[in-house]
């Protein structure tokens, strides 16, 4: 978390409630809390990270289903959500992450 708050230009406490608000995800490895790179961008946050992760909570999804449904391949994005996200085809992860609710 120290890393990702340097990378963020913020104290380590905010980066703890952006993951309590949902705004970032992280996982816990070997009891140390971490967040993938891929979800900051140089100018913080991947964009729309924030508004996909509310959706998958909104469907019911926890931490680990909503990292293993970002890093599952989907040969029609291609790639996986999470690498559409930091490309143009963040309207159309959101879409996917909209519609797991219905």
């Amino acid at each position: 978390m120290p890393e990702v708050a340097e990378r963020l230009g913020i104290p380590v406490n905010r980066v703890h409630q952006l993951v309590r608000d949902h705004s970032l995800i992280a996982v816990r490895e070997s009891g140390v809390l971490r967040v993938p790179a891929e979800f900051i961008a140089e100018t913080g946050v991947v964009k729309h990270l924030p508004g996909v992760l509310t959706l998958l909570y909104d469907a019911g999804y926890n931490d680990d289903e909503a990292l293993r449904w970002l890093y599952t391949p989907d040969e029609s994005l291609p790639g996986t959500p999470a690498e559409a996200l930091r490309g143009n085809r963040a309207t159309e992860v959101k879409r996917r992450a909209q519609a797991l609710g219905f």
